[in-house]
């Protein structure tokens, strides 16, 4: 992400034609764009693992590019289009714009880019808090933790006493600002040794999901398009 908070896109093309369509999309789309000519120089710009969104002008040296994306060790790997004259260039695309490229296709083609890496932003993001909470075992065991962060895709916390990979928790938990606390049930995904623990949620009751729903969003640091998406 730039300072800005707008997702970040790596242009590969040497086609003036695709590269004017595809900025003028990712511009309405509030999506910085860094533009490179081919796909070898393009690997020295992936190193900071900065990028959001890579589009590719499909060439016979874009699918080693692709794999050797698809091998590297971040946790976090980017949205791949690819321009090309074929349906499916290569295992690893999500989204492919048909050539010869139109405005039409390339703006149905980058929005539903842009849905999957919203989507794929909100289920890692994790928002800060030091909550403090009585949590129940399964076993109805009380324990004191502490919330140290919260997601779409779960909770981290820690606690005193040792926490085990499996068990499942339940408690309340009050979100700064929210007018009452959203009850959630998670199991333990992975723990530390110094307390540490990390939980996937098992349930959350809808309407207490559409309370930590909408707080998310409320956090939600992403730069808004200039479109509706």
């Amino acid at each position: 992400m730039t300072s800005e908070m707008e997702f970040e896109c790596l242009l590969i093309s040497r086609d003036p034609g695709v590269v004017c369509a595809m900025n003028k999309v990712l511009e309405n789309l509030s999506i910085s764009t860094n533009l490179c000519l081919s796909s070898s120089k393009a690997l020295e710009q992936l190193s900071d693992g900065a990028t959001d969104l890579i589009i590719v002008d499909w060439e016979d040296d874009s699918a080693d590019f692709l794999r050797r994306i698809q091998k590297s060790g971040t946790w976090q790997k980017p949205t791949i289009v690819a321009v090309s004259s074929r349906d499916y260039p290569a295992a690893g695309v999500h989204v492919v714009v048909r050539k010869p490229v139109t405005e039409t296709s390339v703006t149905k083609s980058l929005k539903a880019a842009y849905s999957r890496m919203l989507y794929d932003f909100r289920r890692h993001a994790r928002y800060a808090l030091m909550s403090s909470v009585q949590a129940v075992y399964e076993n109805k065991r009380a324990v004191e933790v502490t919330i140290t962060d919260i997601g779409d895709g779960g909770v981290g916390l820690s606690s005193r006493e040792e926490l085990a990979i499996g068990d499942s928790l339940s408690f309340h938990l009050l979100l700064p600002g929210a007018n009452r606390p959203i009850y959630i049930e998670a199991r333990i995904q992975w723990a530390r040794k110094y307390g540490a623990a990390g939980c996937e949620y098992v349930r959350i009751p809808p309407v207490d999901l559409n309370i930590l729903h909408d707080w998310l969003k409320s956090k939600n640091p992403i730069k808004k398009p200039l479109v509706e998406v």
